[in-house]
């Protein structure tokens, strides 16, 4: 498909909430019906999916406990990395340069900082801080090795995307955050995602390509046409991973997210969120609270789920 130059102009809709946080504030967050019940909204997003395909305990821990994590210095690199890129677009064309990508940097994250003091907690000292600065600054460095946003104008940033799925007492509501959409002038979408790690390798791209198809059905059902390019940008490593998806892909991935959410809603009723040991754990913020890790989990409240509005 190329680079799509299209003469609309840019429209922003900058998250300043993370993903999770700001799924919550759109469709009603989970709340307490009563002593240890807790009310689950019928909608899933690409992430909170892969939280329940990588381990149901997690899911539980983030969605249904809502149990606080602590600030992450790569995820919230990432959001600054993402913040940066999509404030880029504001500039006119002539302006997006790389130099001037740097000088987004420091003012977005001030932002962030502002309205997450915790984050300052991040770095035991000003080199420290200064180190993880100009590892964000690399990876936009390493934009501009993969796209010319000077030819560039996005017809959607940031866009907040859902649709539902399903009828009675399976209608889902699918919903989660776009980094870009560009619409070319013969109307064909192309959906961009921004990565700050490596791309994965050969034979392991399903599991991110999951995410970029789940939007894409958003995305069909909303305006009623296949975007025709799925692209992800990994500026860990620079590669880029592109996917062109039909029709009976978008219906594979519904039938999955049914399973998926079938899954969830048994557990639920079950109230048993097993464990998932994988090498990922090493990585989780909840290995206290994790049996699997020799920790101690709290009660399972009750869950009930129900239905959206939108």
């Amino acid at each position: 498909m190329g680079e799509i130059e299209v003469g609309a102009q840019p429209e922003t809709e900058f998250a300043a909430q993370s993903e999770a946080e700001a799924e919550f504030a759109a469709d009603g967050a989970l709340f307490d019906a009563g002593p240890g019940i807790v009310k689950l909204p019928a909608a899933l997003s690409p992430s909170r999916a892969g939280d329940f395909q990588q381990c149901p305990l997690l899911f539980r821990f983030r969605v249904v406990d809502k149990v606080p994590e602590p600030p992450n210095a790569a995820a919230t690199k990432g959001t600054l990395v993402h913040a940066v890129l999509e404030r880029l677009f504001d500039l006119p064309a002539t302006q997006r340069t790389p130099g001037e990508a740097v000088e987004l940097l420091r003012p977005q994250w001030e932002r962030l900082l502002a309205e997450k003091p915790e984050l300052g907690g991040l770095f035991a000292t000003d080199e420290e801080r200064a180190g993880w600065l100009a590892e964000a600054e690399k990876l936009l460095g390493t934009y501009f090795t993969l796209e010319n946003p000077t030819r560039l104008e996005p017809a959607k940033r940031e866009l907040f995307v859902r649709a539902p799925m399903g009828e009675g007492e399976d209608r889902l509501l699918l919903r989660g955050f776009v980094d870009r959409l560009d619409v070319a002038p013969n109307g064909m979408l192309r959906v961009v995602d921004y990565k700050t790690g490596k791309a994965p390798p050969p034979g392991y791209e399903e599991k991110t390509l999951f995410q970029m198809k789940f939007y894409a059905l958003v995305l069909w059902k909303v305006r009623g046409v296949v975007p025709k390019r799925l692209q992800l940008l990994f500026l860990g490593n620079g590669e880029v991973l592109t996917y062109d998806p039909t029709e009976a892909d978008l219906l594979a991935v519904e039938q999955r997210i049914a399973r998926i959410w079938s899954a969830i809603r048994a557990a639920a009723e079950a109230k048993r969120w097993e464990p998932k040991p994988s090498k990922l754990c090493g990585w989780c913020s909840f290995r206290a609270l994790c049996p699997a890790q020799g920790g101690e989990t709290p009660p399972v409240p009750e869950v009930r789920i129900v239905p959206t509005t939108a």
